[in-house]
């Protein structure tokens, strides 16, 4: 099971990839509010490169039955966070908030056992009962973004939140 999430994760990887090799794109770092640059995702090599990864906030979420904990996070524009994901729960859930994936530039998806997957394009993460993943992201452009659950049955039973980039 453990490998099933790295697979899913491993095709999403060549999803990006494959969305993002007809696209010419600029070495130079865009304003915050510059807007996102490939199939709508924010171009992440340029912020990557740049963030002060020493400064780096951790931010802790976690999945149960049926909520996030905490429901509402904010980061700052331009700044290099890392998100531990934790399912403290009985069943897997989802991390799914297709905006905010779109407005981050993402370093890399990485687990304490099975080691880690440098993607820079995300649609959902996946954690398994008692699992914890990191994702290490900068920040980028500011917004309101959902946040939900997509098994059947979990956001209308609570499990759905708010990100907001500052």
């Amino acid at each position: 099971m453990k490998n099933r999430i790295f697979l899913i994760l491993a095709l999403l990887v060549l999803a990006g990839l494959s969305t993002s090799l007809g696209c010419a794109t600029s070495p130079a770092i865009r304003p915050v509010n510059a807007g996102p640059e490939v199939g709508d995702y924010v171009v992440a090599e340029p912020y990557v490169k740049a963030a002060d990864w020493d400064k780096m906030e951790t931010v802790e979420v976690v999945l149960s039955e049926y909520s996030f904990d905490p429901s509402e996070f904010h980061f700052k524009a331009e700044s290099p966070y890392k998100l531990q994901i934790k399912n403290k729960g009985a069943y897997k859930h989802y991390f799914v908030a297709e905006e905010f994936f779109k407005a981050i530039a993402t370093r890399k998806v990485q687990s304490n056992k099975d080691g880690e997957i440098k993607a820079p394009y995300f649609t959902a993460i996946e954690v398994y009962p008692g699992g914890s993943l990191d994702l290490y992201f900068v920040a980028v452009t500011k917004g309101e973004y959902n946040l939900h659950c997509t098994i059947e049955g979990h956001e209308a039973m609570g499990m759905h939140g708010t990100i907001i980039i500052e």
